[in-house]
């Protein structure tokens, strides 16, 4: 299997933080909001939420979209898709390997 992308480490790396999981979530279920919006149904500041869509941007999680003189955001699902894929892949290749160790142990050259 091939090693992960760095758009794969950026996900899993912007992922790693609770708080930025429950914002990308309540992004995708608003479909598009600014971080003002956003700081009023999480229990943390507007410059926190800034700062963890900041981080969302860099692994392509989220786009910024300037709409007059806010902010928009919204999911961008592809790095999360390839991400996905990596992570199908990966246990695909684990579910081989011991599906080989168990035929293995359940043939008959261990008698």
């Amino acid at each position: 299997m091939s090693q992960p992308t760095d758009t794969v480490d950026a996900v899993l790396a912007a992922l790693a933080d609770p708080m930025r999981r429950r914002l990308l979530g309540t992004l995708a279920e608003r479909g598009e909001a600014t971080a003002t919006t956003l700081a009023t149904v999480l229990p943390v500041s507007r410059q926190a939420v800034v700062k963890h869509l900041n981080v969302l941007d860099r692994a392509g999680l989220v786009q910024a979209r300037k709409q007059g003189r806010e902010v928009r955001y919204l999911v961008r699902p592809d790095a999360l898709d390839r991400t996905a894929r990596w992570m199908d892949q990966l246990a695909a290749d684990w579910a081989r390997r011991l599906d080989a160790i168990k035929r293995i142990a359940e043939s008959d050259s261990w008698s």
